[in-house]
């Protein structure tokens, strides 16, 4: 009996991968770069529409692959003019994409998996548990749909949605090529962000293969309390975190780690804790964004009083430390940080053993 297999999506596909695929159909290289110029800059999935394409090339496209977009199913406006998407896979699920507009800066954040597995207790996501990785089309899909709403590209991109993007390594570094690619997006390396809660291996995988900008969720100035909080700290601890942080950075003089730091009620906001925050980030280019806590249903927290933020953002300044209290944006739509659910089927609520692909467990 034939095995059927699925068309290949061009969407997972990266400026070398649109050279490979063509090559390999016995065209120019120059066509692939053509291809995802194509699909990404110019927004073209219909095949006969790409002119510049021999017409046995586009027959070949047309039998033999498919452009496979997240579908948005939803869209929520907010007063402050944040916009959630919901964006649904072919298999059903859900995830949710943020737009975030700031003047002329208009930022996007993406997901980069299907829930998350790794069950930081403050974050909505967490709840939802994990089904499975976004594929690289998946994740670039969700910057290619709000580029046609906006007739343009965002200004910047944040992996900041749902998932952890360094248990999805492959995946995610291919979508973000896609996004800095001159043919695609064209964002600068100062203008994609990645944020990890800290594994620690593919930081220092990232940092061989990719140029973007790191953020690290931090929310803790020592292991005691960051164990509870973000429970990936139990197998990579602050004093593994880092050195890995600091070699990231090393070599560069204009890059510095972003520390993002939720500002719980009475758990993670005393004075004495930003002494403990200064202490820890002693020496490492730094900027510190507190984030006011952003309450989902089941919640157990309480968002600091916005006098004790200011008070802990002070302490930390005058240490010389850069620290900005983020402005909460979409919360009235559950757009906020922490807040996005998506739709997980088949979930589990347990932390479940993740397999990347460096082989690194993911606890």
């Amino acid at each position: 009996m034939k095995t059927i297999h699925p068309a290949l999506n061009l969407l997972d596909l990266d400026r070398k991968g649109c050279e490979g695929l063509v090559v390999g159909m016995g065209f120019s290289a120059f066509h692939g770069r053509n291809l995802l110029k194509w699909i990404h800059k110019h927004g073209v999935v219909d095949f006969d529409a790409m002119t510049d394409l021999p017409k046995a090339l586009r027959k070949r496209l047309q039998d033999e692959t498919r452009i496979l977009l997240p579908t948005p199913v939803g869209m929520q406006p907010c007063t402050d003019g944040t916009r959630k998407w919901v964006m649904e896979l072919t298999d059903g699920q859900r995830v949710e994409t943020v737009l975030i507009p700031e003047g002329r800066r208009n930022t996007l954040c993406v997901s980069s998996q299907v829930g998350c597995s790794l069950d930081c207790r403050f974050c909505a996501t967490a709840r939802e548990g994990f089904n499975r990785n976004l594929s690289p089309g998946e994740i670039a899909g969700q910057v290619w749909h709000v580029a046609r709403v906006l007739g343009e590209p965002p200004t910047n991109v944040v992996l900041m949605g749902m998932g952890e993007p360094l248990a999805n390594f492959e995946a995610v570094v291919t979508a973000m090529g896609i996004v800095q690619d001159d043919l695609a997006y064209m964002l600068s390396k100062y203008r994609v962000t990645l944020s990890t809660s800290g594994i620690v291996p593919n930081i220092y995988r990232l940092r061989e293969v990719s140029d973007v900008s790191l953020a690290v969720s931090l929310h803790a100035p020592d292991n005691a309390l960051r164990d509870r909080l973000v429970p990936i700290n139990r197998k990579y601890p602050l004093e593994i975190l880092l050195p890995a942080c600091k070699a990231f950075i090393q070599g560069n003089r204009r890059r510095r780690i972003t520390w993002e730091y939720v500002m719980i009620d009475g758990v993670n906001d005393s004075i004495a804790q930003a002494r403990g925050v200064v202490r820890l980030l002693q020496g490492v280019p730094s900027k510190v964004n507190l984030i006011p806590f952003n309450p989902f249903p089941g919640s157990e927290f309480r968002t600091s009083p916005p006098e004790q933020v200011e008070a802990f953002r002070r302490k930390i300044l005058s240490s010389g430390i850069m620290a900005v209290t983020r402005k909460t944006r979409g919360r009235e739509v559950a757009a906020a940080c922490g807040q996005l659910v998506g739709r997980v089927r088949d979930r589990s609520r347990r932390v479940i053993s993740l397999q990347t692909a460096s082989g690194v467990a993911v606890p």
